[in-house]
């Protein structure tokens, strides 16, 4: 392959060639992947029915006490991370009053 001197070219022609490296990436992959999905095909020949049932079964959704307690858990981080803040601007205000 041929060293291209970047510095040497204008700012078009490093654009063009950005543009023909991401044309051909492109091109590239989409023939990797119609490589691998005629790949997979053929394996799936050997695929069981019953495994396609286990891998396509929904993830179970989290019970009402669960969602609940995560966001009171959220409510109380908020708190906690208010509070500091809370009792620097009072030490402020108490040092600006005695001075």
């Amino acid at each position: 392959m041929a060293k291209i001197d970047l510095d040497s070219m204008s700012i078009e022609e490093v654009a063009a060639l950005r543009d023909s490296a991401t044309d051909k990436l492109a091109e590239k992959v989409a023939a990797r992947r119609a490589e691998l999905e005629a790949e997979l095909e053929k394996l799936a020949q050997y695929d069981k029915p019953a495994r396609k049932s286990q891998i396509a079964a929904p993830a179970p959704k989290a019970k009402k006490s669960q969602e609940t307690g995560e966001a009171g858990m959220a409510a109380a981080k908020s708190d906690e991370a208010n509070e500091p803040v809370a009792k620097e601007s009072i030490a402020k205000d108490s040092v600006a009053k005695a001075a």
